[in-house]
């Protein structure tokens, strides 16, 4: 047997009775797969339609799924797709026989009488694939529970990677005409002009930032950047603050660095106006602290959401960020800081972990369609320069962040 996608694919004949009975019960669409390679057979510049639509690996039957394989390395490299010539691709293969022979061949020649529905048929094959796909997470997450060693933060993260998982594979359709392109640029900018300000993006209360960069914009991932103990933090909380508390627009901050009682402290004094040193050291005046209890007030009905786990792997904030955007909207992920973030795998190179969080930090920001604003360190080398000036080549770690980052 072979197994494909966690499941078993038998050889045409055989297998025992659990197997019949596991293969009755998963999603499946034989004719609908007979129907693609018919299709092709009949008419094969409809190839193209088909190889859209789904995946070699989106069969079932495992004969089917050789049979299109061959056909899909016939139609790559230019050779003409020909029953005989299939024939022989299949003998030379030495699979003739197990997918069926020439019978198997010839009934496929007769399962359509046109090749116009072929695309409809793939999207079948492949919605059933899906199906599959999401029954064997299903099981995996399941087994994952009953692991009473396992931790339950870690099953949550990886249920919901599997998931997403299967959903990022798939994707959407990226096809667009210039028309629907143009026609939401024109609906962005009818929303910008309705801006106050109109930069073009999202407002940061930094008007000198937004004037020179249009504000933070959707589906962005920005990088700020300095050596520690420089204010990146506090550049990030108050930019968030302004967003939150001015635009009324919800902010998830990712804080792995400092605890949320720490930053609470920051955003009372910066709205407050009271010196952050005088409050942690209990000398504020009984009007000031006043004034901190009605910043508290104002600050208590902003939509700032603040999560300080002090370790985090990218699926765990890419999940925390999905469900509030899914519960309360989302207009901004601030993150403090990159380094800090755990690698889904640790056992990859740092360059290398470093490197695909930088990539899964812009597909977050694509996929939930808001700007990404992500704290990192500078390496040791700014300083050794002659003006102290940085540049992208000092950012820590990864070349690949200056990459990802807009």
């Amino acid at each position: 047997m072979a197994e494909r996608n966690g499941f078993r694919n038998e050889k045409r004949g055989g297998g025992s009775a659990d197997d019949d009975l596991l293969r009755m019960q998963l999603p499946q669409a034989i004719e609908a797969e007979r129907a693609v390679l018919g299709s092709i057979l009949l008419l094969p510049e409809v190839f193209d339609e088909v190889a859209l639509a789904m995946r070699a690996d989106d069969f079932y039957e495992e004969a089917n799924r050789k049979i299109f394989e061959h056909l899909l390395d016939m139609h790559n490299s230019g050779k003409q797709i020909d029953l005989m010539l299939l024939v022989d691709r299949l003998r030379k293969a030495e699979v003739y026989e197990s997918i069926g022979g020439a019978a198997y061949l010839a009934e496929l020649g007769k399962q359509v009488p046109t090749a116009a529905h072929a695309e409809y048929y793939a999207k079948i094959v492949a919605d059933k694939a899906i199906l599959r796909s999401l029954i064997l997470a299903g099981t995996d997450i399941a087994a994952e529970a009953r692991n009473s060693a396992a931790d339950t933060r870690d099953v949550l993260a990886k249920a919901e990677e599997r998931v997403f998982g299967i959903l990022d594979q798939r994707g959407s359709a990226s096809l667009s005409s210039i028309r629907d392109v143009l026609q939401e640029s024109l609906d962005r900018i009818a929303a910008r002009m309705d801006q106050q300000h109109a930069y073009g993006g999202l407002e940061t209360g930094f008007d000198d930032y937004d004037q020179m960069t249009g504000g933070l914009q959707n589906s962005e991932l920005v990088i700020l950047a300095a050596r520690p103990s420089m204010g990146k933090t506090a550049l990030a909380m108050n930019m968030a603050e302004h967003i939150a508390l001015q635009l009324r627009m919800p902010v998830l901050f990712v804080s792995l660095e400092m605890a949320a009682i720490e930053l609470g402290d920051r955003l009372l004094c910066s709205v407050a106006g009271v010196n952050g040193h005088r409050l942690r050291n209990g000398t504020i005046t009984n009007d000031e602290r006043k004034q901190l209890v009605e910043a508290s007030g104002r600050l208590s009905e902003s939509p700032l959401f603040i999560d300080d786990s002090p370790s985090r792997t990218m699926t765990e904030i890419a999940a925390q960020a999905r469900r509030l955007k899914k519960k309360h909207g989302l207009s901004l992920v601030v993150i403090d800081y990159l380094q800090l973030i755990d690698p889904d795998n640790p056992r990859d190179p740092r360059q290398e972990q470093v490197s695909k969080i930088a990539r899964r930090l812009k597909g977050m920001a694509r996929e939930l369609d808001v700007p990404v604003l992500c704290l990192a360190q500078l390496n040791r080398q700014v300083e050794a320069s002659r003006d102290n000036k940085p540049q992208l080549s000092n950012l820590r770690e990864s070349g690949a962040i200056e990459q990802d980052a807009d």
